[in-house]
């Protein structure tokens, strides 16, 4: 809030004023939380401010919705849709990169389309992994820092389809990344989603930016500029960016609405507008209780941004009902355990923040439920062929498999705004799946084949097999 007058004749140096001035909410507040609502329901307060179609975006550029590949048939003894309930003896039908149909064996097979028998297989959606940072031949982490905040960043220039850690990744069932800047600043720049296959980068492309890169603890730390190495001060250097942002967004949907002449254009700040625009989210780089409680309070509730935790890691699942009531869903790993030295008891995160529980509290507090929760691998931390494996550590220390699934395809897909296009199979979405050869959380089970735009992109050689 604004200091008292008052306080106006003492003499402040510049930069103390400007700090003081910039204690004003630049954006309307969110929906009141309710502690009574459903995980689906809390998700929804903020998921349903995102534009309807893909036309009513105005900064964000979608990839193409329609990709050239073969007709096929593609049959396996089950089928996770995530739409519904397993089918037994599944048929999923491609074309033109979407999928054309779902269903049991009994499934009518159109003349023309090329039938490929999976066997004894579990076709389900391709994985997406939301925190990713390898795009181009030459880079194995891409970690610019110019500022503390760097807005004008961007990686969707870096993205090639000839990295070895992408084709390792297809081998492992991720189909979709979003791949972000590091967080050796506070604001890193805008990150791309894009599929892990196609002849061309544009081919590849879901969406750009597919979010904001923001890091509020446990890196920037290490310096970047004059305010960069305290928290006090990296969390003031976020609020003058993205108030700067909301002014220009303001400034243009004014324009849009006839109210004043155009702005100038800045390149700067030009993503930002999206932003506010609610066209894609922030993923934020943060963890241990006290600094993802400050990522809601300021990115969430104050900003009114999309907002979703990337890390969540140590004690911040103790916050997993503040979480809940405000919306912000949980994108963790690739740590997925903490040891709890008031308990001396290693804690399941993603179980914990799923349920809920005491957490050390008088009462017991909500989780973000089956529909909060997401798997990362921060490749290249974790290699992103061991998504997989990051399910199966949750699933070990106490998640339930079916969120597991859920945290590996439709969950992040929603998380990121793009589950109209993959996460599922489902008529009309993108033909992105994969054959394991059992159960698909299970690390035992290894990836037969892997399609993504209705194009099959890998398939295992058993005599040199890559996991």
């Amino acid at each position: 809030m604004r200091m008292p007058n008052t306080f106006a004749a003492l003499s402040l140096s510049p930069l103390l004023a400007t700090l003081l001035a910039a204690q004003t909410k630049p954006a309307a507040q969110p929906k009141a939380p309710d502690a009574t609502a459903t995980p689906a329901e809390s998700l929804a307060i903020f998921f349903g401010n995102r534009p309807k179609t893909e036309a009513e975006y105005k900064i964000a550029r979608w990839g193409p919705l329609t990709v050239p590949s073969p007709a096929y048939a593609f049959k396996a003894a089950r089928v996770l849709t995530m739409e519904g309930a397993p089918i037994e003896g599944g048929v999923v039908l491609t074309k033109d990169g979407d999928i054309v149909a779902v269903g049991g064996k009994d499934l009518p097979i159109p003349t023309g389309y090329e039938v490929v028998d999976c066997g004894d297989t579990w076709l389900v959606p391709g994985y997406v992994d939301l925190h990713n940072h390898i795009s181009s031949p030459s880079q194995g982490d891409i970690n610019d820092t110019v500022h503390p905040t760097n807005p004008e960043f961007r990686t969707v220039d870096l993205i090639t389809m000839d990295h070895r850690a992408m084709r390792l990744g297809l081998a492992g069932g991720v189909t979709s990344a979003l791949y972000i800047p590091g967080s050796g600043s506070n604001m890193g720049g805008f990150g791309t989603l894009t599929k892990l296959a196609g002849k061309n980068p544009e081919e590849a492309l879901i969406r750009f930016p597919g979010s904001l890169k923001i890091a509020q603890a446990g890196n920037p730390e290490r310096g970047s500029g004059d305010l960069g190495a305290g928290v006090i001060g990296m969390n003031q250097g976020l609020r003058f960016t993205l108030q700067r942002g909301y002014e220009y967004y303001k400034a243009w949907e004014d324009f849009d609405a006839g109210k004043r002449p155009q702005p100038e254009y800045r390149a700067d700040l030009h993503y930002l507008r999206g932003l506010f625009r609610h066209e894609y989210p922030i993923s934020v780089h943060t963890q241990i209780y006290q600094v993802v409680l400050q990522t809601i309070r300021q990115l969430r509730l104050e900003f009114g941004l999309w907002t979703f935790i990337d890390h969540g890691t140590f004690d911040a699942y103790r916050l997993s009902q503040f979480a809940r009531q405000s919306g912000v869903p949980i994108c963790l790993g690739p740590r997925q355990y903490y040891y709890d030295p008031a308990t001396s008891q290693f804690i399941g995160l993603a179980a914990s923040w799923y349920r809920g529980g005491k957490h050390g509290w008088l009462s017991p507090v909500a989780g973000v439920g089956r529909d909060g929760i997401a798997v990362n691998t921060d490749s290249p931390v974790v290699p992103q062929e061991q998504l997989q494996l990051q399910a199966a550590m949750a699933v070990r220390l106490g998640l339930p498999d079916e969120v597991a699934i859920r945290g590996l395809t439709i969950n992040p897909a929603r998380i990121a705004g793009i589950d109209h296009r993959v996460g599922s199979l489902k008529a009309g979405k993108d033909a992105d799946l994969v054959a394991w050869s059992g159960d698909p959380v299970d690390p035992r089970s290894h990836v037969q084949m892997t399609i993504v735009n209705g194009r099959i992109v890998y398939q295992r050689n058993p005599d040199r097999p890559h996991f």
